[in-house]
């Protein structure tokens, strides 16, 4: 007895999964293998460095100098970076190639290339949360007391109070 195709796919899918057909050819004509490299710039090098620079391609070495046994088969990250900041990014550019291939889990890069000129800025639509009340961020500061740390504290005061908000009045969700 045969049993009736059952169909498992929805016709939602991530964003990821339809942008990415689009964008793996560019970034492969820039060397990236992936993504990775650029989705998660901000990740790797942290927002402060990520405010002033950003990712331009991965030069790699041509072959017949890899044929050659003893030369370096890792990539050079080419960097563009603001001009007023070029000198900082250079002193902390062993960091950002230790990040770099932290995040890749192999030596891919060995080298920085510092490109000077403006980078293009993403804008970030600010997350509207809604205030947690006075009586929300008492009773959340109770809880924490024992906490030593004073930012941890604080921190875990805030998300108590934002939970024990939602939990009062659960149309203040995500929405």
């Amino acid at each position: 007895m045969r049993h009736p195709r059952v169909r498992t796919s929805s016709f939602a899918r991530p964003l990821a999964d339809l942008v990415a057909p689009v964008l793996d050819p560019v970034l492969l004509r820039r060397g990236f293998g992936h993504r990775d490299l650029v989705s998660f710039w901000d990740d790797i090098v942290g927002e402060r460095l990520a405010a002033c620079c950003q990712p331009l391609e991965l030069k790699w070495p041509a072959r017949s100098r890899l044929d050659k046994a003893g030369l370096d088969r890792s990539a050079t990250l080419v960097v563009r970076v603001e001009s007023g900041f070029a000198l900082e990014l250079q002193q902390s550019a062993s960091q950002v190639v230790d990040r770099v291939n932290a995040h890749l889990g192999w030596r891919c890069v060995a080298r920085l290339a510092l490109r000077q000129g403006p980078i293009e800025r993403r804008g970030t639509a600010p997350c509207a949360r809604p205030r947690a009340d006075p009586a929300a961020a008492a009773a959340a500061a109770c809880l924490v007391t024992g906490v030593a740390d004073d930012r941890l504290r604080d921190a875990l005061t805030r998300l108590g109070a934002q939970v024990i908000t939602r939990e009062r009045d659960p149309s203040t969700g995500p929405r």
